[in-house]
């Protein structure tokens, strides 16, 4: 089992940055992929940026170029970011880290607030 934990969310003004953590911990040698997703009021989770073991990026069209996907692997921990530059009002969501493991359901954890004014 892997636990994750996000953090970094918060309200920014457009144009603004902000960086996102996904720490991960348990059974961190059954995790393949990692990726963020995100989701909108009234609107389906949808996947932002993913990251795979090897190393290999996929981004949404819509953070091209103003989001960047990273992962660091440390001791019992590894650990997901996503920085995010240029934010735009339609980038206000809850966003989800998500652990793809071998031979076991994925693990998503628990969401962080991010919240862009205009």
């Amino acid at each position: 089992q892997v636990l994750l934990v996000e953090s970094g969310g918060g309200l920014v003004q457009a144009g603004g940055s902000l960086r996102l953590s996904c720490a991960a911990s348990g059974s961190i040698f059954s995790i393949n992929g990692m990726g963020w997703y995100r989701q909108a009021p009234g609107k389906q989770r949808e996947l932002v940026a993913s990251m795979t073991s090897l190393g290999s990026t996929i981004y949404a069209e819509s953070v091209k170029g103003r989001f960047t996907i990273s992962r660091d692997n440390a001791k019992n921990r590894v650990y997901l970011y996503l920085q995010m530059n240029s934010l735009k009002p339609e980038d206000t969501a809850v966003y989800y880290c998500k652990a793809d493991l071998f031979r076991a359901s994925d693990s998503w954890g628990q969401g962080t607030q991010v919240t862009v004014s205009s």
